[in-house]
Protein backbone atom coordinates (compact mmCIF):
# COMPACT_ATOMS: atom_id res chain seq x y z
CA UNK A 1 0.00 0.00 0.00
CA UNK A 2 0.99 3.22 -0.97
CA UNK A 3 0.41 6.91 0.73
CA UNK A 4 0.96 10.35 -1.22
CA UNK A 5 2.74 12.42 1.03
CA UNK A 6 2.28 16.35 0.20
CA UNK A 7 2.89 19.84 1.53
CA UNK A 8 1.91 23.62 0.71
CA UNK A 9 5.69 24.46 2.42
CA UNK A 10 7.47 22.84 -0.57
CA UNK A 11 6.79 23.69 -4.43
CA UNK A 12 4.07 21.41 -5.89
CA UNK A 13 5.10 19.16 -8.42
CA UNK A 14 5.59 20.82 -11.89
CA UNK A 15 4.33 17.00 -13.95
CA UNK A 16 2.57 14.34 -13.54
CA UNK A 17 4.23 12.91 -10.21
CA UNK A 18 3.72 13.25 -6.38
CA UNK A 19 6.31 15.45 -3.82
CA UNK A 20 6.69 11.99 -1.92
CA UNK A 21 5.26 8.86 -1.47
CA UNK A 22 5.41 6.47 1.83
CA UNK A 23 5.63 2.70 0.91
CA UNK A 24 6.81 -0.44 2.82
CA UNK A 25 8.05 1.78 5.60
CA UNK A 26 10.44 4.20 3.63
CA UNK A 27 9.52 7.66 2.21
CA UNK A 28 10.59 8.41 -1.14
CA UNK A 29 11.08 12.05 -1.97
CA UNK A 30 10.62 13.29 -5.52
CA UNK A 31 13.79 15.51 -6.82
CA UNK A 32 13.21 19.27 -5.47
CA UNK A 33 14.53 21.52 -7.56
CA UNK A 34 15.29 24.99 -5.27
CA UNK A 35 11.77 26.73 -5.95
CA UNK A 36 10.84 28.39 -3.11
CA UNK A 37 6.80 27.43 -2.28
CA UNK A 38 6.25 31.31 -1.27
CA UNK A 39 6.83 33.03 -4.43
CA UNK A 40 6.90 30.07 -7.18
CA UNK A 41 10.72 31.29 -8.06
CA UNK A 42 14.42 30.18 -7.28
CA UNK A 43 15.41 31.46 -4.11
CA UNK A 44 18.92 32.02 -5.62
CA UNK A 45 21.15 32.36 -8.86
CA UNK A 46 23.71 30.80 -7.18
CA UNK A 47 24.60 27.06 -6.08
CA UNK A 48 24.75 27.36 -2.09
CA UNK A 49 21.35 29.50 -1.68
CA UNK A 50 19.68 26.98 -4.75
CA UNK A 51 21.09 24.11 -2.96
CA UNK A 52 20.03 25.42 0.54
CA UNK A 53 16.59 25.89 -1.03
CA UNK A 54 16.21 22.41 -2.17
CA UNK A 55 17.37 20.81 0.81
CA UNK A 56 14.42 23.16 2.59
CA UNK A 57 12.02 21.35 0.35
CA UNK A 58 13.03 18.28 1.31
CA UNK A 59 12.88 18.84 4.98
CA UNK A 60 9.46 20.29 5.12
CA UNK A 61 8.17 17.17 3.09
CA UNK A 62 9.79 14.91 5.22
CA UNK A 63 8.34 17.24 8.18
CA UNK A 64 4.36 16.43 6.74
CA UNK A 65 5.78 12.66 6.95
CA UNK A 66 6.62 13.24 10.51
CA UNK A 67 10.17 12.93 9.86
CA UNK A 68 13.44 14.45 10.11
CA UNK A 69 16.48 14.65 7.91
CA UNK A 70 18.27 12.20 10.29
CA UNK A 71 15.59 10.01 9.28
CA UNK A 72 17.25 10.15 4.92
CA UNK A 73 19.28 6.95 4.31
CA UNK A 74 19.93 7.96 0.72
CA UNK A 75 19.92 10.94 -1.52
CA UNK A 76 20.82 11.84 -5.04
CA UNK A 77 22.37 14.92 -6.40
CA UNK A 78 21.97 16.09 -9.62
CA UNK A 79 24.03 19.51 -10.62
CA UNK A 80 24.14 21.23 -13.61
CA UNK A 81 27.92 21.45 -13.83
CA UNK A 82 30.84 19.36 -11.53
CA UNK A 83 32.69 22.21 -11.11
CA UNK A 84 29.85 23.40 -8.23
CA UNK A 85 30.08 20.05 -6.32
CA UNK A 86 32.50 21.95 -3.80
CA UNK A 87 30.20 24.35 -2.81
CA UNK A 88 26.95 22.23 -2.87
CA UNK A 89 28.78 20.00 -0.56
CA UNK A 90 29.10 22.65 1.94
CA UNK A 91 25.84 23.39 2.39
CA UNK A 92 24.60 20.34 2.08
CA UNK A 93 27.03 18.78 5.07
CA UNK A 94 25.24 21.15 7.60
CA UNK A 95 21.97 19.60 6.82
CA UNK A 96 23.33 15.94 8.38
CA UNK A 97 24.55 15.01 11.78
CA UNK A 98 27.50 13.12 11.07
CA UNK A 99 25.63 10.00 10.14
CA UNK A 100 25.49 10.95 6.70
CA UNK A 101 23.27 8.80 3.88
CA UNK A 102 24.24 7.22 1.08
CA UNK A 103 24.65 9.63 -1.58
CA UNK A 104 25.37 9.60 -5.19
CA UNK A 105 26.14 12.84 -7.39
CA UNK A 106 26.17 13.78 -10.58
CA UNK A 107 26.45 16.37 -13.40
CA UNK A 108 23.40 16.21 -16.09
CA UNK A 109 23.40 17.84 -19.32
CA UNK A 110 20.15 20.36 -18.00
CA UNK A 111 18.15 20.12 -15.39
CA UNK A 112 14.28 21.64 -15.59
CA UNK A 113 13.84 25.47 -15.13
CA UNK A 114 18.16 25.70 -15.82
CA UNK A 115 18.05 25.03 -12.56
CA UNK A 116 21.46 24.87 -10.76
CA UNK A 117 21.04 21.65 -8.45
CA UNK A 118 18.11 19.23 -7.84
CA UNK A 119 18.38 16.63 -5.09
CA UNK A 120 16.17 13.69 -4.20
CA UNK A 121 16.30 11.50 -1.04
CA UNK A 122 14.53 8.00 0.58
CA UNK A 123 14.23 8.26 3.97
CA UNK A 124 13.34 5.27 6.39
CA UNK A 125 10.41 5.25 9.45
Amino acid sequence: MKKVISTDHAPKAIGPYSQAIEAGGFIYVSGQLPIDPATGNFASDEIKGQTRQSLENIKSILAEAGLTMSSVVKTTVLLADMSLFGAMNEVYEQYFDGDYPARCAFAVKQLPKDALVEIECVAAR
